[in-house]
C-alpha cells in the first residue's frame, strides 16, 4: 500500500484481505504501523526512530513472503528508495508484487485525520510533513509497476490486483543473488585432459593441413583456421581457447 496519511490504505488494505481469504487456500499477512505498535507521532518526529521502524516493518515482511504467501504492507511507503528496497526483496523471494496507491487530496486527508479517536490522529505538524515528503510512484519504475491508483470513491480492482500477483511472473532475481555452482573436484584432471586432447588435433592437423586450412578443435562450435607458424603462435591459440 502507499499515500498520504489518512488515505485509505487500512481499509483498502482490509478489503484486499478479505478477498484473498474468501478467493485463495493462501495464508494472508498484513504487516503495518499497527501491527508493531509504532507510535505515529514519536516515531515519524525523529528520523532514526522513523528509519528504525521501517527496518522493522521491511523485516517483517521479509520474514513472511514467499512463494505461497501474500502479506499486505498498510504503511505510509512514501520513500521511492524504500519502495526499492521491498521491490529487491520481492526480487530474491522470486514471487511478483503491485502496489497500490490511495490516491486522496491532502486536504480530505486532513480531514479524515481530525475526524479519527485523539489516540490514532496525527499532529498537524507530523502530518503535513509527511504529505510534503511523499514521493509519489511512478509506473514507469519497475518497483512502482503494476500500479493501482485508487481514488477515494473508487471500488477496488480486486480481479486485476489478483491477476497482477498470480498471472504474472515474479521478476528474476540479481545474478549476484544466485549461488553459483561449485567448481568439479576433478576440475584440474578435466582441464589436463582438454588440454591434451587440443593438442593433438593441432598437431594432427599439421601432418597434412597447409595455412589458411580450417580444422576442428575439440570443445570448439567453429573451425579455426590454420596460420600458425611456430611454437609461439601455438601457444597463442591455445590460450585464446581458453
Amino acid at each position: 500500500m502507499c499515500g498520504y496519511p489518512c488515505s485509505g490504505k487500512t481499509r483498502r488494505a482490509e478489503e484486499l484481505k478479505a478477498h484473498f481469504e474468501d478467493t485463495t487456500d493462501r495464508q494472508v499477512h498484513t504487516v503495518g504501523d499497527g501491527a508493531l505498535g509504532v507510535d505515529r507521532n514519536r516515531v515519524y518526529a525523529d528520523s532514526q526512530q522513523e528509519k528504525d521502524a521501517r527496518a522493522s516493518l521491511k523485516a517483517e515482511v521479509e520474514r513472511k513472503v514467499n512463494k505461497d504467501n501474500i502479506v499486505i504492507l498498510d504503511s505510509l511507503n512514501y520513500i521511492k528508495g524504500y519502495r526499492y528496497e521491498l521491490f529487491c526483496l520481492t526480487k530474491h523471494a522470486q514471487t511478483p508484487h503491485c502496489l497500490v496507491h490511495c490516491l486522496t487530496s491532502g486536504e480530505d486527508s486532513s480531514s479524515w485525520n481530525k475526524n479519527r479517536e485523539a489516540a490514532e490522529q496525527y499532529s498537524q505538524s507530523i502530518f503535513e510533513a509527511l504529505v510534503q515528503r511523499f514521493e509519489a510512484p511512478d509506473s514507469r519504475n519497475r518497483w512502482d509497476s503494476p500500479l493501482f491508483t485508487v481514488l477515494k470513491d473508487d471500488i477496488l480492482p480486486l480481479e486485476a490486483i489478483s491477476d497482477a500477483l498470480f498471472k504474472r511472473k515474479a521478476p528474476p532475481p540479481n545474478q549476484s543473488t544466485q549461488s553459483q555452482p561449485l567448481s568439479s573436484t576433478n576440475f584440474l584432471y578435466e582441464l589436463d585432459k582438454i588440454t591434451q586432447d587440443v593438442l593433438m588435433a593441432i598437431f594432427n592437423a599439421q601432418k597434412t593441413s597447409v595455412p589458411g586450412d580450417l580444422i576442428s578443435v575439440p570443445g570448439a562450435t567453429e573451425k579455426i583456421s590454420f596460420t600458425f607458424q611456430t611454437k609461439n603462435d601455438l601457444f597463442t591459440l591455445i590460450f585464446c581457447l581458453f
